[in-house]
């Protein structure tokens, strides 16, 4: 296990809003998510998704955004807070979207949650504030699509997570592969 960061807030809505509400602490259920978030479930929870296939695994249980992010963000004239882009943990001093897919981070006492890929940005950030989405995309110098909003998660182990918690890295065997969307 490597040292990492910490989370900075965690977040959660029932509903299928984009903004999710800060919270004192959230609990992690294995193998579902986050519990009283609509997004929570062994199947896929994205209206999206589940009009293509309702019957798809969930890979997106838990959703991560570096505060980062939101700095640079602001930086850009944007004003965002923790979970108004959906995301349920806000971490800092970690390369979220740097971590290879399969790594586990463990979040408080007991939480293990299992990195399966990239966010995929949505139109819906433009609702938010004009010109959201664009700003969470770049391009690499052989002009990549870089996306920046985030990374999505399974849950290994449950329980509850905090603001303040530390998170542990424990990254897989190698080769490590790039995460992709999910």
């Amino acid at each position: 296990m490597t040292g990492g960061g910490s989370v900075v807030a965690v977040s959660r809505s029932a509903s299928h809003t984009l903004m999710k509400g800060n919270q004192q602490a959230i609990r992690l259920l294995a193998g579902l998510g986050v519990e009283q978030d609509a997004h929570a479930g062994i199947t896929v929870k994205h209206r999206s998704r589940v009009a293509r296939d309702p019957h798809q695994p969930n890979l997106r249980q838990v959703h991560l955004i570096h505060a980062e992010l939101h700095d640079e963000l602001r930086a850009a004239g944007f004003t965002i807070a923790a979970g108004q882009m959906g995301e349920n943990i806000t971490t800092e001093g970690i390369d979220l979207l740097g971590l290879p897919t399969g790594t586990r981070l463990r979040l408080g006492d007991e939480a293990i949650i299992a990195i399966t890929g990239l966010r995929n940005p949505c139109a819906q950030l433009d609702e938010i504030q004009t010109g959201l989405m664009a700003a969470v995309l770049s391009r690499d110098a052989q002009g990549n699509l870089i996306r920046k909003a985030g990374i999505m998660a399974v849950v290994i182990a449950g329980g509850l997570v905090r603001p303040g918690d530390v998170v542990g890295i424990d990254l897989p065997a190698a080769p490590h592969h790039s995460l992709e969307p999910v």
